[in-house]
């Protein structure tokens, strides 16, 4: 039975999150924002929604190992799901018609992964006011440096100019930007209940499974709650939104890992990091080594050939692979 509801809690957020990534395509559209502040902020906050609950939940019911798993390995399986769409995708060459400011947001969302992956080796277990002192670090790295990209000069390539090359949109209902609010907050909510059902479903599994939670966590459910940045990224694609698609998955890295930090908060017994499994290393390390590759990616020169072109998105999706085997035989 706890197999079932693991399933409809995943179909659950398949929906809702289709339908996020149509109101969010509306959104920057019919307002002053464009698609790469809409997907770095909004579409990546509300995408994010399952791993906050999951996490969060985790910690409640005592299985910090699923917390921690889940937003590492979320962070590892979002790069994944870029890479995959740009080999699909590999005419169009994803990464040359976003917007160059992205660059900003990967660097800061490898900058904060760097960050866990020193606390978890560190595992240094002081506390201010019941917080690790490294959380604390994270979370202050974070708000510092959205507040430094958010006054970073406008995109390099305008939303049309992105869209000439891009795969045909799917059609959509002309909706006003009121109903996409209104639409987009309902479907955030759904998204907040089916990450919690999520974690107290993918707990038992690990039990019944005898897999550990660490490997559940960092696999089974980061996949699970990753879900909703999958059928985002796929929806924006076809609405020809490429940087609203770029911007949700790298928006969604930095921000998993705030809430990462942010679960210590709920995590009274010490810090969150120093009493977590140290597998967890094995999937931050190779998370970042992964981001550096996206950032490669983003900063070269346009690539004579597809073949070439494709090289970092091959890289991503091998290394994605290399990492779960690794961390599973852990």
């Amino acid at each position: 039975m706890v197999f079932i509801w693991f399933l409809l809690a995943a179909a659950l957020t398949v929906y809702t999150a289709r339908k996020l990534s149509v109101y969010a395509d509306v959104i920057s559209e019919k307002t002053a924002m464009g698609g790469m502040i809409v997907g770095t902020i909004l579409l990546a906050g509300a995408t994010s929604l399952p791993e906050v609950t999951t996490s969060f939940s985790a910690v409640i019911i005592d299985n910090i190992d699923i917390a921690v798993g889940n937003m590492l390995g979320s962070n590892l399986f979002n790069v994944f799901i870029l890479a995959a769409f740009d080999l699909y995708y590999r005419r169009h060459r994803l990464f040359h018609l976003a917007s160059s400011n992205h660059k900003y947001t990967a660097f800061l969302g490898l900058f904060l992964m760097i960050l866990v992956s020193v606390a978890l080796i560190a595992g240094i277990d002081y506390t201010v006011v019941g917080i690790g002192l490294d959380a604390l670090i994270i979370m202050l790295t974070y708000i510092i440096g959205m507040a430094v990209i958010s006054r970073m000069p406008s995109p390099e390539i305008t939303e049309h100019e992105a869209g000439q090359s891009e795969p045909k949109p799917a059609n959509k209902k002309d909706i006003s930007a009121k109903h996409a609010i209104v639409g987009f907050i309902i479907a955030a909510i759904f998204i907040l209940g089916a990450g919690t059902l999520l974690s107290i479903t993918g707990d038992k599994i690990a039990v019944v499974t005898g897999m550990g939670s660490s490997f559940v966590g960092s696999f089974l459910i980061a996949a699970t709650t990753s879900l909703p940045e999958g059928v985002s990224v796929l929806s924006a694609l076809r609405l020809k939104n490429v940087n609203l698609a770029v911007g949700a998955i790298l928006g969604s890295n930095m921000l998993n890992m705030f809430i990462l930090a942010a679960s210590d908060v709920v995590y009274q017994k010490g810090s969150i990091f120093s009493d977590g499994s140290s597998s967890h290393l094995l999937t931050a390390i190779g998370g970042s080594l992964l981001v550096v590759v996206i950032i490669w990616a983003f900063m070269r020169k346009r690539s004579p050939s597809l073949w070439s072109y494709s090289v970092p998105s091959i890289l991503t999706v091998l290394g994605y692979f290399v990492v779960q085997y690794l961390v599973f035989y852990s």
